[in-house]
Formats: C-alpha cells, sequence, structure tokens
C-alpha cells in the first residue's frame, strides 16, 4: 500500500495512493529494488479504507491500482500542523502518510521539482539518467548541495509555516526512495506527488497537479524548479493561470539555459546560496537565517 503525503488546509484535504500486489522495495540488490518498484503489479479493485483526524472514507482502487479520496473540514475544520493519515485493504500492509495542514496566514507555500532540482539525476544525459533510475537508490543519488538550507530558510522565520509540495516526474513506484530520501537530506516534510508513469504521462503530468493544489491551497505560491527539462515552461504557463498567486519562481541552471526568454520573470541560479539571498530581497526568507545557512567562507591566516 503506497499512500503519499499531502499538502491540504483546516477545510479539506485529498489523499491519493496505489495498492500493489507485492513489496516494491524488496531486492538483493539496488537495481533489483528498483526493477521491483518499477515493476510491482497494480492490485485493481482493491476496498481501501482511509482515515484521518477522526475521519474516514471508503474507496475501490481503479485498475491501475490508483485510489484517491477528498475529506472535508468544513464541519470541523482540520488542525494546522503535522498529522498522520492511514490507509488500509484486508490482505495488505497499512499505508502510512504525513499530511501537512497550511494554515491560511502563512505567507505562501511552495511547489517543487525533485530530479535535478533537489537530487541530482542528470536528466539532460540519457546514460546518467538510467544509471540514476536503476543503479542508485535514496542512499547513493548525490543530493544539490544547499538545497536542503535553502528550503529551511524558506521555512524558518514566519508567523505561520509554509507547506512544501513535491511535483514530480519520478515513478509513482519511488515513493519510499523519494521519501526517505528527503528524510536522509534534511529538506521539510513534503506533500509528494509523483507521476503515474506510462504512454499518457509522457508530457503536460505537472500542470494538472500544480493545478489542483493552487485551487486547493490558497496561499500564494513559491515555484522552484530546474532548467534540464520544462519545468520553466510549465511554471511560466501556471504563472499565466494564476497570475495574482506566483510570488517567485526560482530555476536551478541544471543545462539547456542558453536561452534567456525561458526564463522571463524568474530568477535562474547556480548554486541554491543565490537563490537564497534573492530570497532575502524578495521577502522570502530571513538575512539573519541565510547567513546561519551560508556563512561566509574564514580568512585564511
Amino acid at each position: 500500500m503506497l499512500l503519499f503525503p499531502a499538502v491540504g488546509t483546516p477545510g479539506q484535504v485529498t489523499l491519493s495512493g496505489r495498492v500493489l500486489k507485492h513489496a516494491p522495495s524488496t531486492g538483493s540488490s539496488t537495481f533489483s529494488k528498483n526493477l521491483r518498484r518499477l515493476t510491482s503489479s497494480n492490485w485493481e479493485g482493491a476496498p481501501v479504507e482511509v482515515r484521518y483526524a477522526d475521519r474516514s472514507a471508503e474507496v475501490v482502487s481503479g485498475h491501475d491500482g490508483n485510489f484517491s479520496v477528498t475529506l472535508s473540514g468544513e464541519k470541523k475544520p482540520f488542525e494546522v500542523g503535522l498529522a498522520t493519515a492511514e490507509a488500509h485493504v484486508q490482505g495488505a500492509e497499512a499505508g502510512i502518510a504525513t499530511v501537512d495542514i497550511v494554515a491560511r496566514t502563512a505567507p505562501f507555500f511552495v511547489v517543487s521539482d525533485f530530479d535535478d532540482t533537489l537530487a541530482i539525476t542528470n536528466v539532460v544525459k540519457g546514460t546518467e539518467l538510467v544509471k540514476a533510475a536503476l543503479l542508485q537508490d535514496e542512499t547513493s543519488q548525490p543530493v544539490v548541495e544547499g538545497m536542503a538550507a535553502f528550503y529551511g530558510c524558506l521555512k524558518e522565520d514566519k508567523p505561520a509555516r509554509p507547506g512544501f509540495a513535491l511535483v514530480s516526474g519520478s515513478p509513482a513506484q519511488y515513493l519510499g526512495r523519494v521519501r526517505q530520501f528527503l528524510n536522509t537530506h534534511g529538506f521539510p516534510v513534503f506533500g509528494i506527488y509523483l507521476r503515474d508513469f506510462g504512454p499518457s504521462t509522457m508530457s503536460n503530468y505537472k500542470q494538472p497537479v500544480i493545478r489542483a493544489l493552487l485551487k486547493e491551497v490558497p496561499n500564494d505560491a513559491v515555484l522552484i524548479g530546474d532548467s534540464g527539462e520544462h519545468d520553466p515552461e510549465v511554471y511560466a504557463q501556471m504563472r499565466t493561470e494564476f497570475p495574482e498567486r506566483v510570488r517567485a519562481i526560482y530555476i536551478r541552471d541544471a543545462g539547456k539555459a542558453e536561452d534567456a526568454k525561458r526564463f522571463t520573470g524568474m530568477f535562474l541560479f547556480k548554486t541554491p546560496k543565490e537563490a537564497a539571498l534573492d530570497a532575502v530581497q524578495k521577502g522570502l526568507a530571513s538575512g539573519e537565517c541565510v547567513a546561519r545557512a551560508f556563512p561566509e567562507p574564514k580568512e585564511k591566516k
């Protein structure tokens, strides 16, 4: 049972997941473990019960094993902060995930990419991409140094804590891998929205997810991605659709950055410190936090 961490509001939260016929993360090697993750059989027609904050709902998994329920906080608002949701189906291990209920007073919430934004995947290099996907895992895939510190400063020193949503092209079966990677490297708690990998999701798979998040979570948004694939174009589209909601767009230079027009109105950065300093100027992070997170090197005597 895969239950995805989610971002919600006091008024509602949408929880989704996938039921599999066998555990996706077992294997004698990194390659075999990743292969089992990617080839896990879906369980169609599984009766799933989802529980969160003394509320529950029942749903049947679809042909791809996926399920989704929206729980209402209209009569009894959900408490702001982090809590745990569960999903159960007879004969399968329970799914457990963190839910982040974002206060309306939070200054913004962050929508982030994963590959080549937080983790070094080298999507623009085919052989390196295959290596990252199949021969690396949550313990061996390199992190983009400094990004956790940047995100930490986006989170800290706020009257109400911003929420974080990870919208990525990584396959849904990699949920455990992605979640452990984020925890290992000290990133904030994320709602995680991964791709239902298949022919119909080879493009335009991020827009519907980000669009739904922007409609569900009324706070302003900060969008963070990289230049290697289509994040600049996707985020520009979201900014056009929600012109009053997108506070800032940050793009890490991961290649294919020669055409400056791709980054109009965005901040293109090579190091997370550059992005963090810009966030201070935009009022998204405090100078004190950034100074602690990215101290100036000491002069040699």
